[in-house]
C-alpha cells in the first residue's frame, strides 16, 4: 500500500505564500504556511530558539555541487550541522561524479533527530538567475520522485516534507510562476496527471506554459 505523504510549502516570501495558497487551494495533504522555515512562532530562528517544525525531510533547492554555504543552504547546515554538507557532497562524488543536475534529486540522511531527511534538488547548477526557467517544476519533480523512491525501499520512510520556495531568492523566480511549476510537478508526481507529450509541439507547449 503506498505510503500518505503531507508536503508542508513555507516561505518568507508573502508573495509566495498567497501564489502558493492560489495553486494548491483543495488539495489534499498540501499545507501551506507564511515564516522561517525552521520555526512556528514569529521572527528568526537562533542558536538559542531550537527547531520547532517537524517533518521526515526538508527540500534543498541546491546548487548542482551540494555547496550548502549560502541562502536558505546555509540556515539548513547552521541548524542541522556541518555534516549534512559533507555527507550530500560525498554522495553527489560517489554516485554522480561530484555533480547532480537540475531535474534530479536525491535522499540523504542529516543525523538530526527533528528532520533525519535532506533532499537535495538542485534549481540551478551555480548560484543564477533562473527567472525564465522551468527549474522549479524540475527541481519539485524531482524531489517528489525521490521521495516516491525512498520510500519504496527504506524502513524510514518519508511521510512529510517541509519545502522553501523553489529558485525564488538567488534564482529570482516571480512567486506565480514558481507555484504554478511547483503545483504542475504535483499534479504529475502525486495528482495521477503523468504528462508525457506525443509530440514535440507538446513538450514546448508545456514548457511555455510553465514559464508563462
Amino acid at each position: 500500500m503506498p505510503i500518505s505523504l503531507s508536503i508542508h510549502l513555507r516561505d518568507l516570501n508573502q508573495a509566495l505564500v498567497h501564489a502558493w495558497r492560489e495553486e494548491f487551494a483543495g488539495v489534499p495533504g498540501v499545507i501551506v504556511s507564511h515564516g522561517d522555515i525552521f520555526s512556528e512562532r514569529p521572527g528568526p530562528v537562533t542558536a538559542s530558539d531550537p527547531i520547532d517544525v517537524r517533518a521526515d525531510a526538508v527540500v534543498s533547492p541546491a546548487n548542482s555541487f551540494g555547496f550548502m554555504d549560502g541562502g536558505i543552504d546555509a540556515v539548513y547546515t547552521y541548524h542541522l550541522g556541518p555534516k549534512l554538507e559533507e555527507q550530500l557532497r560525498a554522495t553527489l562524488a560517489t554516485r554522480f561524479g561530484g555533480e547532480l543536475p537540475v531535474g534530479q534529486a536525491i535522499v540523504v540522511p542529516t543525523g538530526h533527530p527533528a528532520i533525519p531527511w535532506c533532499i537535495s534538488a538542485p534549481t540551478m547548477r551555480v548560484p543564477a538567475d533562473v527567472s525564465d526557467t522551468v527549474h522549479a517544476y524540475l527541481a519539485m519533480r524531482a524531489a517528489l520522485r525521490a521521495v516516491l523512491s525512498h520510500n519504496e525501499s527504506s524502513a524510514e520512510p518519508i511521510r512529510t516534507v517541509l519545502c522553501p520556495g523553489l529558485g525564488t531568492a538567488t534564482g529570482r523566480m516571480p512567486p506565480a510562476r514558481c507555484a504554478r511549476q511547483m503545483r504542475e510537478a504535483w499534479n504529475q508526481v502525486l495528482g495521477g496527471r503523468p504528462a508525457i507529450p506525443s509530440s514535440v509541439y507538446e513538450a514546448m507547449e508545456h514548457d511555455r506554459r510553465l514559464r508563462a
